[in-house]
């Protein structure tokens, strides 16, 4: 079992319900999805999609889902239907594997790292996290890579508050400074 998947089960969720006074189990706050985005719509070479593409999936360890433009801008150069970006959505294992890769190893190797804002949170207790630089991750290590890209992770809970959500995100092992 994953490390973050037993540090849920064996402490977070105990010291929630003491916090919050949760009578169920069931009514704990807990990670739903993850979701990972890379906006490619400065990109015009279809080479360097492909090898956008490639980096999420050795990330995410699934496949990226293409996200076309909903309409045409002019002002920006893209057309109704042209790839402006690649999505991941991860769920289940592969979520707590994610998740324990970032919070352990991605988020650290931050260039200037102080600490995740903890305005971040939504007032849902989602969290969202923006990094300039996909190569923090561990499985890029050692590949070629021609160009850096940004991407954004969002981290989706079952929080019905904003407080809820960072109690659950902080017990989990999120680096918020204070």
């Amino acid at each position: 079992m994953n490390l973050t998947r037993e540090r849920y089960a064996k402490d977070v969720v105990p010291a929630l319900r003491e916090a919050f006074g949760y009578k169920n189990q069931m009514a704990v706050p807990r990670v739903l999805k993850v979701v990972v985005n890379a906006g490619v719509g400065r990109i015009r070479e279809e080479k360097q999609h492909e090898q956008v593409k490639k980096a999420l999936g050795l990330i995410t360890g699934q496949k990226p889902a293409a996200r076309p433009a909903k309409k045409a801008i002019a002002s920006f150069k893209t057309r109704q239907g042209l790839v402006v970006g690649y999505q991941v959505t991860l769920r289940g294992r592969r979520m707590w594997d994610f998740l324990s890769r970032l919070v352990d190893v991605a988020i650290p190797r931050q260039r200037d790292f102080r600490g995740l804002d903890p305005k971040g949170v939504d007032e849902h207790g989602n969290l969202t996290i923006g990094f300039r630089e996909h190569i923090v991750f561990p499985e890029l290590i050692g590949e070629d890579i021609p160009f850096l890209f940004g991407l954004e992770v969002t981290v989706v809970t079952s929080a019905e508050t904003r407080a809820e959500g960072l109690a659950l995100l902080t017990r989990l092992g999120f680096p918020f400074h204070s």
